[in-house]
């Protein structure tokens, strides 16, 4: 029987439930957006994508708590695979990462350095108006060139989001709010995964923010995903994020867990 979005959400607030959660969310979440090179370690995954330096397409992330053996070789063995693609190697601790391992980094000069929030809704219970506000496109280059605009991310990076989002698996709505003679004012990228819908990549244009485009532009893909028979949200945030995390609470989203980057510093 489907979990429905009620019960996701009190798994999400619940210490019992949230290990379960946390393992669904992350299988979702990796194939919401895309690495191009997976490998596993054991239970580590190692993500790499050489055309793009998102964090989450780029980083070591261990997925099962037990899972601690030979740490120093293993953690070696990653950094030479992120070296041969001329990265950094970055562990991105979750609920699931061996604490032996955290302490390991920890003792080696290894530090956090950015939090983020998963969160989660039930779509059922969201007021939603009956109509879309926004139709999602399927013109991938038109949604990249205003995801590139409104992010203020620079040209170069479009064959590797174009790549990203080719790859992109489960069903997918992109979203784009524009005005006539002034461009992109917001984008969104809805990923569905059976009862799962996943927010991406959403952000408004500096010079519209707090004019409403934002929760326009939400509500659009979050009733977009509930026609296409999501019964549950989820998204990622980071947990500074005070404007986005206010917006995201109008919209009865929880925090399901939260996940942080950690960086060997340099000179230890």
């Amino acid at each position: 029987m489907a979990t429905t979005g009620a019960e996701l959400l009190m798994q999400a607030i619940s210490p019992h439930g949230n290990l379960p959660l946390v393992r669904r969310l992350e299988a979702v979440g990796f194939r919401a957006w895309p690495a191009a090179s997976v490998v596993y370690d054991g239970s580590w995954q190692v993500r790499l994508t050489g055309g793009h330096p998102s964090k989450r397409l780029n980083c070591l992330v261990p997925l099962d708590p037990s899972d601690h053996r030979d740490v120093d070789l293993r953690i070696e063995k990653a950094r030479k695979r992120f070296e041969h693609y001329g990265r950094p190697l970055l562990v991105r601790e979750t609920p699931l990462s061996p604490k032996p391992l955290l302490d390991r980094l920890a003792g080696q000069g290894w530090r956090p350095f950015e939090t983020v929030n998963v969160m989660v809704a039930d779509l059922a219970g969201l007021e939603l108006p009956d109509t879309l506000g926004h139709l999602p496109s399927h013109d991938i280059g038109r949604y990249i060139d205003a995801s590139l605009a409104v992010h203020g991310e620079d040209a170069s990076l479009k064959p590797a989001l174009a790549e990203i989002l080719s790859a992109i698996k489960p069903v997918s709505g992109l979203f784009i709010a524009e005005n006539p003679g002034e461009g992109p004012v917001a984008v969104a990228l809805c990923v569905q995964d059976a009862d799962l819908a996943g927010i991406l990549s959403f952000a408004v244009a500096a010079d519209r923010r707090r004019q409403g485009a934002g929760t326009e532009m939400l509500t659009a893909a979050l009733r977009w995903a509930r026609i296409s028979g999501a019964r549950t949200a989820w998204l990622q945030v980071h947990d500074d994020n005070v404007a986005a995390l206010s917006l995201y609470g109008r919209f009865g989203f929880r925090q399901a867990y939260q996940y942080r980057y950690w960086r060997q510093e340099t000179g230890v």
